[in-house]
């Protein structure tokens, strides 16, 4: 774009002219032909501002041919610029002049870069519906014509994206030309050509009147779903479905059914893993009696397919398989026809098939019943809360809802509890960090008693976790705790151990304790804070570690508004003034900010979050504090 001429309006000419007005604007146009990609960018970005100022004559006439003209640039750039010009109808001067808009994004719709013509595309999509019809035909389809007759690829795949936001509006004798277009498209000589028609082939046949599917889409269907590139063929699976809701039961069977069955059984691997993919939407489209008479087979055939990715996709489909069987039979067709392929890929020889059985398996159960859950299911649970994958018994675990729903979690708890546990110790912290988000909802299902007996000394076991992510969570796991069984069994199980750690002599575990009584304070009240939790926080007040110290001035801040007036102006009032004076920068900075929010309380005597500070802090955050957040 340097050295490009732009629209007559430069910084010269603007103060030549005496009109500081547009000096701005002028900057703007320049850096436009900048030679810096980043203030091209900058600029593009603010084209609405340059078509505001220079108003819809001068952009229709000026701006929108220099842009035309100097298409070439940075993929950035002109990504930036396509979608810029999709919102500009109103800068040019409305619907009248929707027209104007088409010549850049024509240009930028043929470049090389797939995501600039995606998004220049995308703009022309939003452009056509404000062309009246007349408009329409004038202006919107001849371009689309130029566009599939183009030379070059790049145009002719952007035009598959357009022949359906045109022909609802194009006269009769139009949309036979256009159908004629998407016909020479599907058959293109490129694959990549072919292989956009295909994917926009549903979203087209949506647009076309009956008889014009039956006669022309699928012919199509059927050809692309034959074509030699399995990319191809992938993609007529997936305008499958919007097909056959288009089509009469008779009009499936006959039409598409075999096209389909082909595809299940493709020598590319790529095409059957679409199929499973797709299922449960082809088993909505084609509807009950050509699911059980043909979809179920090619189902079995997916779930024990040699391929590990076809399984793992139709593993992942068998639960919203089941769901849209009619009801009538349903638990039948389950039993001899699903659940039989289903035990094997228990034992699967990939991880990844069985993770995604894992995922969804619990889910039959309210399907089945307790009966079927307990006598059919739940060995095949049991056996996956053993497994030696860690993402299959999280899976499970992850998933203990639907059971309790339907047969009580105390069935599980014997095998829960071993696999709880070498989750929760784990040597992938991302695992143990999974499994402490599940703890609350396990807590809530297995009960109090259970809890307290399995899986609590667990809980304290992950505040002194050495990866900091696992000891954050782990006070918030606290809290969600703390809301679930109440402020009694807090202040009786968790709060004493948690004080404990007051006198670790990791530094590290000490300012956990100041985190939990952070999070705690809230749930448990004022009585539990004033009574148990701030004698340990002041205590801390002396700590030798300067990290310590500044933490405890954080939580003092941080727990004031539970506490009385009295134990704020007789406790802790004085211990940040002694912090106040300390000799670490930073201790004191953190003491004389709560300090501050005492003195600007309004006569209660609490302490006043402050809005510099992180949510719920009350004070900002120093570079140390956010080293700690680190460790």
């Amino acid at each position: 774009m340097a050295g490009a001429a732009g629209p007559g309006t430069g910084p010269g000419a603007a103060r030549g002219d005496g009109d500081d007005s547009l000096y701005p604007i002028a900057v703007l146009i320049d850096e436009l032909r900048n030679e810096d990609v980043q203030l091209r960018l900058n600029s593009i970005k603010k084209l609405s501002t340059i078509a505001l100022a220079l108003g819809v004559e001068r952009t229709r006439t000026e701006l929108l041919p220099f842009l035309t003209d100097t298409i070439y640039d940075e993929d950035e750039v002109l990504l930036a610029l396509a979608e810029q010009l999709g919102n500009f109808t109103g800068l040019v001067g409305g619907p009248d002049f929707a027209h104007c808009l088409l010549p850049p994004l024509e240009s930028l719709a043929t470049v090389e870069e797939t995501v600039v013509r995606d998004k220049a595309v995308e703009s022309l999509r939003q452009i056509s519906q404000e062309h009246t019809p007349v408009a329409l035909e004038a202006h919107f389809v001849p371009l689309v014509k130029r566009l599939a007759s183009g030379d070059w690829f790049t145009s002719r795949t952007s035009a598959c994206g357009l022949f359906s936001v045109c022909y609802p509006r194009a006269s009769n004798a139009v949309k036979a030309e256009i159908r004629q277009h998407f016909r020479s498209l599907c058959s293109d000589d490129t694959p990549m050509v072919r292989r956009a028609a295909a994917s926009k082939l549903g979203e087209f046949a949506k647009v076309l009147e009956l008889d014009s599917v039956k006669s022309e889409i699928v012919p199509l269907f059927t050809n692309l779903a034959s074509d030699e590139q399995d990319s191809v063929r992938l993609l007529a699976v997936e305008a499958c479905v919007s097909i056959a809701q288009l089509l009469s039961q008779d009009d499936l069977e006959a039409l598409v059914m075999p096209t389909l069955r082909q595809a299940a059984e493709d020598k590319s691997w790529r095409v059957r893993y679409m199929v499973a993919d797709k299922f449960s939407e082809l088993q909505k489209a084609v509807g009950p009696k050509i699911t059980l008479n043909d979809l179920i087979p090619a189902f079995q055939n997916l779930l024990k397919d040699c391929e590990a990715e076809v399984r793992a996709a139709a593993a992942h489909k068998v639960k919203e398989l089941c769901e849209n069987l009619p009801t009538e039979g349903r638990e039948t067709i389950i039993m001899n026809q699903i659940l039989p392929f289903i035990k094997e890929l228990v034992s699967d020889t990939n991880q990844h098939v069985k993770s995604a059985l894992a995922s969804v398996i619990m889910g039959l159960s309210t399907i089945l019943g307790k009966e079927n859950t307990i006598e059919h299911l739940l060995p095949l649970f049991l056996a996956q809360l053993k497994d030696e994958c860690p993402e299959v018994r999280l899976n499970i675990i992850s998933n203990l809802d639907c059971v309790n729903e339907v047969i009580g979690i105390r069935q599980l708890s014997q095998s829960l509890l071993p696999a709880i546990v070498e989750l929760a110790e784990d040597a992938k912290w991302r695992v143990r960090l999974a499994i402490i988000e599940y703890m609350p909802l396990l807590a809530g299902q297995l009960g109090v008693e259970f809890f307290d007996e399995k899986l609590n000394s667990l809980c304290m076991a992950w505040l002194v976790d050495h990866v900091y992510a696992i000891r954050e969570a782990a006070t918030s796991n606290l809290m969600k705790l703390v809301q679930k069984f109440g402020t009694e069994w807090a202040q009786n199980t968790i709060v004493p151990k948690v004080l404990v750690m007051a006198n670790d002599p990791n530094y590290l575990h000490r300012m956990t304790t100041l985190f939990c009584i952070n999070a705690l304070s809230e749930a448990c009240g004022q009585e539990i804070t004033t009574k148990q939790m701030l004698p340990i926080v002041l205590k801390m007040a002396g700590d030798q570690v300067a990290n310590v110290r500044f933490n405890v001035a954080k939580s003092l801040q941080k727990i004031g508004p539970i506490l009385d007036t009295d134990a704020l102006q007789e406790e802790v009032k004085p211990v940040l003034q002694k912090l106040g004076q300390d000799e670490d920068m930073d201790v004191k900075y953190f003491a004389q900010e709560a300090i501050s929010g005492t003195q600007r309380a309004s006569g209660s005597g609490g302490f006043r979050g402050d809005s510099r500070g992180q949510p719920g802090s009350g004070v900002q955050t120093r570079p140390r504090d956010q080293h700690i957040s680190c460790m």
